[in-house]
């Protein structure tokens, strides 16, 4: 999980609204769809017929009612005549929700989705979704009224998710639909992304003004320049706790209390002998220690499995012993990051990663590495 995820969810008041009991069982089957479908759905339409339909239907809407689930919807704006957009939701007879869909081999980031923008304006709807049986993106009108923002407030991966993103989702259910709240939650999302934003770039290198701040709090004397520089490193030291903490916290709720924290950054990796000095865990290695230990907490006590840091990479064992690997870090580089995993034979493959939250997508790959030596 990255950095702006673990503090969404340490910091974030819980959903309130009522889920129905079988809506995560509903997504997992959208998860099972959407697999299939990437791998045998290729044209738009058995895309629709594979995700996109049920995941409509999962959301409470009948789809066999076309005075409820509009396809082919035609608007009629200014000199476009004729054109149509994929589904029209209606809910208290009135249009909620505009539907476009793309082919399940399209990424939706290069998509053109004109369409979408040019009814969103036309019709009542404050809601629009782009989805191409991957991946969901929701628009709204947040930043100028009736006219559909260039970028989604909440985006659904059906392969790649955490359980917040499915309470979210959940906004969207037939039966509990407030569009007022989703948008004040939408609205909401946006602040809380961009205060995101701002902590995590103060947790990579604190600013002179937030130095400032905090050292006003914890400096008698005047903050001179020397003065901000001298306290920097601290005040970054201290968030980096703060987060570690945090952390600790969330993993004993999950785990128990008696969950063994990360090794220290001092241990040598027999397999790469270095000074202390040269070995350093970073915030990173240590999140995505955590992350692989939750995958494969439910094949293996978790107690048995340690970090070890070396210069070169970080090593996560089983019983701390080197021929244990359930895999490696390698987050050393400035522009690429990779995780080695291991087949039966301990054959190390690297797979690079563009975020933490992509180790989840090794999960089955450690889950057997975990598997042999439980």
């Amino acid at each position: 999980m990255p950095t702006l995820q673990l503090l969404w969810s340490i910091l974030r008041t819980p959903f309130a609204a009522e889920v129905e009991v079988d809506f995560a069982g509903k997504v997992a089957e959208l998860v099972k769809r959407s697999k299939h479908a990437t791998q045998h759905a290729i044209t738009e339409e058995a895309t629709k017929t594979a995700v996109v339909l049920p995941f409509i239907q999962a959301l409470g809407f009948d789809v066999f009612n076309i005075e409820e689930v509009i396809p082919e919807f035609i608007a009629d704006v200014g000199i476009k005549k004729g054109e149509k957009i994929d589904f029209a939701i209606k809910i208290g007879g009135k249009i909620q929700i505009l539907v476009e869909v793309k082919p399940i081999s399209t990424a939706l980031g290069s998509a053109q989705y004109s369409q979408l923008f040019r009814y969103f304006g036309t019709t009542d709807a404050k809601l629009a979704i782009l989805i191409n049986g991957r991946e969901v993106w929701f628009f709204s009108d947040i930043d100028e009224k009736n006219k559909m923002d260039k970028k989604p407030f909440f985006v659904f991966d059906f392969q790649n998710h955490d359980e917040r993103q499915i309470e979210e989702l959940a906004r969207f259910q037939k039966s509990i639909f407030d569009v007022d709240a989703i948008l004040d939650a939408a609205s909401n999302m946006r602040y809380v992304k961009a205060a995101s934003a701002m902590i995590s770039s103060q947790l990579a290198a604190p600013d002179d003004d937030f130095v400032r701040y905090v050292g006003k709090q914890i400096y008698d004397g005047s903050l001179t320049k020397a003065v901000v520089e001298m306290l920097r490193p601290a005040i970054q030291a201290a968030l980096d706790e703060v987060v570690r903490n945090r952390i600790q916290e969330r993993l004993n709720v999950t785990f128990g209390k008696e969950q063994p924290s990360v090794e220290p950054t001092d241990r040598k990796a027999a397999e790469e002998p270095a000074s202390s000095s040269d070995v350093v865990t970073t915030e990173d290695e240590q999140m995505a220690f955590m992350i692989s230990r939750a995958i494969v907490a439910k094949v293996i006590d978790v107690k048995r499995i340690v970090l070890r840091d070396a210069k070169s990479y970080c090593s996560v064992l089983i019983d701390d012993n080197n021929r244990r690997p359930l895999c490696r870090f390698y987050f050393n580089a400035k522009s690429v990051k990779s995780v080695g995993v291991f087949d039966a034979e301990k054959n190390e493959t690297r797979h690079n990663i563009s975020d933490l939250s992509d180790i989840y997508q090794l999960s089955a790959n450690l889950e057997a590495t975990a598997k042999q030596y439980a």
